[in-house]
């Protein structure tokens, strides 16, 4: 079985709340085959309160993943931070359709949650990475450089030659 380490064992475990803690780091992302990452250093906690007739997880992770801005290229390391439901419950057929309600067999005595772990941790960091020393301007890089220079400059004419035809439009917008 794949990520034994992810696979709570609660058939021993008494009804009640328990924690399990672990440190996530990039060999579990390259093991999903996922390379975006350069490093990762995640906290995850997780909490399972046993029920007699369900499991209720909550997963709580903080910490950052070192990936490339999209911008400069240059690594730095995005704060992350994610949490995450799942419902735990018993059924005749492994059922994972619903995104928040994980069906296991009655038979079953541990569940698996390294593919619950991986798809929050991916979906926390954001779409768009930025260096945060571009939007502070501490930045400094050739590509930054690079990028001021053929960024295209005002043009003068556009400023002084209005043509009549598009104020008149303009107005129509305006009178609303």
């Amino acid at each position: 079985m794949k990520h034994k380490e992810y696979s709570i064992p609660f058939s021993g475990l008494k009804q009640g709340k328990h924690q399990f803690d672990y440190v996530i780091e990039n060999k579990f992302f390259e093991s999903f085959g996922y390379d975006e990452f350069n490093d990762t250093n995640i906290d995850l906690n997780v909490q399972l309160n046993k029920t007699s007739t369900m499991l209720e997880l909550e997963f709580h992770a903080k910490g950052t993943v070192n990936v490339n801005c999209d911008i400069s290229s240059e690594a730095y390391d995005q704060p992350i931070e994610a949490e995450l439901q799942l419902v735990v419950k018993f059924g005749d057929d492994f059922n994972d359709d619903d995104d928040e309600i994980l069906i296991i067999p009655h038979g079953e005595h541990q569940v698996n949650i390294a593919q619950y772990v991986y798809e929050m941790l991916v979906l926390a960091v954001p779409q768009k990475r930025v260096h945060p020393g571009i939007a502070d301007g501490t930045l400094q890089s050739e590509v930054l450089d690079r990028l001021k220079a053929l960024q295209p400059k005002e043009s003068r004419e556009n400023k002084e030659d209005n043509d009549p035809r598009w104020d008149a439009l303009k107005k129509l917008l305006t009178d609303k």
